[in-house]
């Protein structure tokens, strides 16, 4: 074998997981190829959080199969791990490696490749025997990324009814500070703005033998390496501490940008989904981020759908969500996984409802976004450029159309001229009406 190609599926830290695998691969000796139908091995590395997800890869699979039969392929990741046998059991799957062996694949894949015969080898161990941050070198990985994510926690140690995540990851981890400060700082050689992300973020640093918190790292980062920008990925809103969110108002290197999952507004749904809050307690630090920073990006996962959910719980929910200032949701439908409590309650929501419901806080969300696009307009906001040809990033995360063609991977102020349908677009400069 000689090239490869490498599809993530799912949340940052898997295409974090994903770009490091990359960087380790090409050390051992392989060539990365932009196209599935060249490369002699295909790794999916997986997501596991719905049926749909699995049902994704497994699609990816079959037409793996059909459009380059000679190639073979390699599952990682969460699916992975959670049903390794179920994978290995599918035509054409050479290997299937869990989390528990994901940094050991180059290896792997040195020792089994002249041997292994064309069918399922499963090296899989128990995930909760990990006990130490597993990563490989990412300062390479990014490719032709313009936003590179640096994974710096892995695993979850909560225990929501909902969620198979802690299952296939195992107990939270951090990278130790000083890694982390060695990754960014070469990263800061290369990149305008870094992403950083885990499984459960806010929650770096709170093992044995690290006496700091997020917020601490922000800082030092901050004072110890050159990056331009920052970003904070998804972070629980018992971690939005007034430390964390004072630090992100008050520093223009991080992002403008809060994500914390919501999952939902009725507190009877919450606490059935075992979540260590109350939405009190959530608005509160919404609240108190918009006042802090009136023009940042507010984000959150909800779920339609949770078994049990009436009529009644739901309107909670959309209410709630409703006279929050949010920027931006991400919906989903409720998805029973193998093994989670809320798999086995009763009173399994319908399909037909849950999709209702759905569709029903995606309408809000787009008219949320709308109103926040709206606002927009007329400001100068930052932006980082992206390798999609007249595409930028704003700080507040919103797509930008640029008026002047621009090199990727530059950070650079345009004036908001207008709202498109999908984001804004720069005002066109004066000298170019000319």
């Amino acid at each position: 074998m000689g090239t490869f190609f490498i599809q993530n599926f799912g949340c940052r830290a898997t295409q974090a997981d994903g770009a490091a695998l990359e960087t380790a691969l090409e050390r051992s000796g392989l060539e990365t190829v932009r196209e599935r139908g060249q490369a002699d091995l295909v790794i999916l590395n997986t997501c596991t959080v719905t049926a749909s997800a699995d049902e994704d890869v497994r699609q990816t699979v079959r037409r793996v199969r059909r459009e380059n039969p000679a190639a073979r392929i390699l599952v990682t990741g969460c699916y992975a791990q959670r049903a390794p046998e179920e994978l290995a059991a599918m035509p054409g799957v050479t290997w299937v490696v869990g989390n528990s062996h994901k940094v050991r694949i180059p290896e792997i894949l040195q020792e089994e490749s002249a041997t292994t015969p064309y069918h399922g080898q499963i090296f899989v161990g128990d995930i909760f025997a990990q006990q130490e941050f597993l990563a490989a070198p990412v300062e390479d990985a990014a490719g032709d990324r313009t936003r590179p994510n640096l994974k710096i926690q892995d695993g979850c140690s909560n225990r929501c009814s909902f969620c198979i995540i802690p299952s296939v990851r195992g107990r939270s981890r951090s990278a130790q500070p000083d890694e982390v400060v060695e990754r960014v700082l070469r990263l800061s050689l290369r990149y305008r703005e870094v992403v950083l992300s885990g499984i459960n973020l806010g929650r770096w640093g709170r093992e044995a033998g690290i006496q700091m918190r997020l917020a601490d790292l922000v800082r030092r980062l901050l004072e110890e390496t050159a990056i331009e920008r920052l970003r904070l990925s998804s972070i629980e809103p018992m971690d939005l501490s007034d430390d964390l969110l004072g630090l992100m108002a008050s520093s223009p290197r991080v992002a403008g940008h809060v994500h914390a999952p919501l999952q939902t507004g009725s507190d009877s749904v919450l606490r059935r989904m075992r979540r260590k809050y109350r939405p009190r307690h959530y608005e509160e630090r919404i609240r108190k981020a918009r006042a802090l920073m009136p023009d940042a990006a507010i984000g959150a996962d909800v779920m339609v759908g949770f078994p049990g959910e009436t009529d009644e719980e739901f309107e909670e929910n959309r209410s709630f969500i409703d006279s929050l200032p949010f920027t931006y949701l991400h919906v989903f439908t409720y998805s029973g996984r193998p093994g989670t409590p809320a798999a086995e309650m009763l009173g399994q929501v319908p399909i037909p409802v849950r999709k209702h419901r759905n569709r029903i806080l995606r309408e809000l969300a787009a008219h949320k976004n709308l109103e926040f696009r709206r606002r927009m307009v007329g400001k100068r906001l930052s932006v980082v450029t992206l390798e999609q040809e007249g595409i930028a990033l704003s700080d507040n995360y919103l797509k930008v159309e640029v008026a002047v063609p621009r090199e990727p991977n530059r950070l650079i102020e345009l004036a908001i001229g207008e709202v498109t349908p999908g984001g804004l677009r720069e005002k066109v400069p004066f000298h170019i009406l000319l």
